[in-house]
């Protein structure tokens, strides 16, 4: 061979080894929690962390629940104070410039960033099915959205979600997304022949089975395998005695959509190499600036909005979110970083939700970062350090808080739930600490033409339970309900159909 074709042939050769390696598959690490979790702090240099609080009163180290020690740190950051310390004045630097800002801080030290490299999603429709929910006929479509994953064929990651929206509407409707297990809600049952075809082919089965059965058979000529379920089963009520939250959406003119959170990102610390975060990260442990669950779960219901956002049925500029506890969460992350959601109903939703981080009352940012860190961006982490390489520090130290994450859904419909204690909504909760942060980020709304909360967040007092503050496209409402967002479904249709300009009959 001639000596000057030999560098060629090796450059031909090293590329295809590179071709060969990037189509082979990744090889996924797997961790428990507690290994993930210890992997984080050594890539942040914390040598410990603050434990959690316990939520039973009588442990040693029980959450406080004394309103004179919940304010350690009193000043919560200022939403329109930029952080070169100049004032935001109009809604054009709010939008151009402060709320940019903010996203950027809650993704680098809260929720973490959703990376530029994330792959595609193509949505399936698997079954339609014509249903009844309550006396309202509707149209269920389930779906499967397949993400890309030819970059990690060892992580497959498929959303489901099921879109449901009233048969006989005029026009598109407005629906509202819920984070919950996805599937069919009523599903339409064979009757008549179809069933009478079953149970025949059932009993000639279990004939070929079992030719004794003949007898049996002989001797119960009216049995069937199957029985026709009653064509309508009341509902098991709300504990308010309205209808479930699904059965008011649809009487109201609404559809809903069934969307799996699950199905995009596994609820704990081991799940972290798998799910959307695991496949763009090739199987491979976080970065400190990584997305967590929550961050993952407002994506992939972005996912649902693109399609929904195709579906004819569906008044997409109308769009809701919905979770309660976690996903109440979830939901106002959804909201915060999405600005195609219309509204949201937040229930119940804590600390990492609209209750302030700088509070020291039930549930900690000490909770979020040992337990359930994996909601979290990694950096999280920090602010719960009582050694490491950097020193210490504490809640105190965020540099934003939960008051700026409602500013982030500012001037869109943004609806605060949460029950009271005695029924289940626990004190752990804070519910004083989210009403604090809610009345403070009526100043966004405010600015940008909006109307909310009125009063100074240090000094404001919660209102009555059951006396609604449903007057603005910023809402808040503590029902004497439990750890549920049910009996205020209703007051959030009112509210929200006031706003948005919509009737059943449209």
């Amino acid at each position: 061979m001639h000596r000057r074709f030999k560098p060629f042939i090796l450059a031909c050769l090293f590329a295809a080894a590179a071709v060969v390696q990037a189509q082979s598959p990744c090889n996924p690490v797997t961790f428990t929690a507690d290994q993930d979790r210890q992997n984080m702090m050594d890539q942040l240099g914390i040598k410990e962390l603050r434990p959690g609080f316990s939520g039973n009163e009588n442990a040693p180290n029980h959450a406080n629940y004394d309103e004179s020690k919940a304010n350690p740190y009193p000043n919560v950051p200022d939403p329109l104070t930029m952080n070169d310390g100049q004032k935001v004045t109009t809604p054009e630097i709010w939008r151009k410039d402060r709320r940019p800002q903010l996203v950027g801080m809650y993704s680098k030290f809260v929720y973490g960033f959703v990376p530029d490299s994330v792959p595609g999603v193509h949505w399936t429709v698997t079954a339609v099915d014509h249903e009844l929910i309550g006396f309202t006929p509707v149209i269920a479509k389930d779906l499967i959205g397949e993400v890309d994953n030819s970059s990690c064929p060892a992580i497959p990651v498929k959303i489901h979600m099921t879109v449901v929206t009233p048969a006989n509407a005029k026009g598109p409707v407005p629906v509202l997304m819920e984070f919950t297990r996805a599937g069919f809600p009523n599903p339409n049952e064979p009757r008549g022949d179809e069933l009478d075809r079953i149970n025949a082919a059932m009993k000639a089965l279990l004939l070929q089975q079992d030719p004794s059965l003949k007898d049996v058979f002989a001797q119960h000529p009216a049995w069937e395998p199957y029985k026709e379920s009653p064509f309508f089963q009341p509902p098991q009520l709300n504990a308010d005695g309205d209808p479930p939250n699904e059965w008011q959406l649809v009487a109201a003119g609404w559809g809903f959509v069934r969307f799996d959170p699950a199905s995009v990102q596994a609820d704990n610390g081991a799940g972290l190499t798998r799910g959307i975060i695991g496949l763009v990260n090739k199987g491979q442990p976080r970065k400190p600036e990584d997305w967590g669950a929550l961050r993952a779960w407002a994506w992939g219901a972005g996912r649902g909005l693109d399609y929904l956002e195709s579906d004819p049925a569906v008044d997409a500029k109308h769009v809701g979110i919905e979770g309660v506890s976690r996903y109440g969460k979830a939901a106002l992350v959804t909201m915060a970083f999405d600005p195609r959601f219309a509204m949201v109903l937040v229930g119940s939703s804590g600390k990492g939700g609209a209750t302030l981080l700088r509070r020291n009352f039930g549930e900690g940012v000490e909770n979020l970062a040992t337990g359930e860190y994996y909601w979290m961006a990694g950096n999280f982490m920090k602010y719960d350090a009582s050694e490491a390489s950097f020193g210490s520090m504490n809640p105190g130290d965020l540099p934003v808080d939960s008051n700026e994450l409602i500013t982030l859904c500012a001037p869109r419909l943004t609806f605060i739930s949460y029950g009271i204690p005695e029924k289940g909504d626990a004190k752990w909760l804070d519910h004083e600490g989210s009403f604090m942060a809610t009345v403070d980020a009526n100043r966004v709304f405010t600015l940008l033409g909006a109307k909310g909360l009125d009063g100074d967040y240090k000094t404001a007092k919660m209102p009555p339970v059951n006396d609604g503050l449903l007057d603005g496209q910023l809402a808040w409402r503590q029902d004497d309900g439990g750890h549920t967002d049910a009996p205020n479904m209703k007051w959030f249709i009112q509210w929200a159909d006031k706003f948005i300009g919509h009737s059943p009959s449209q």
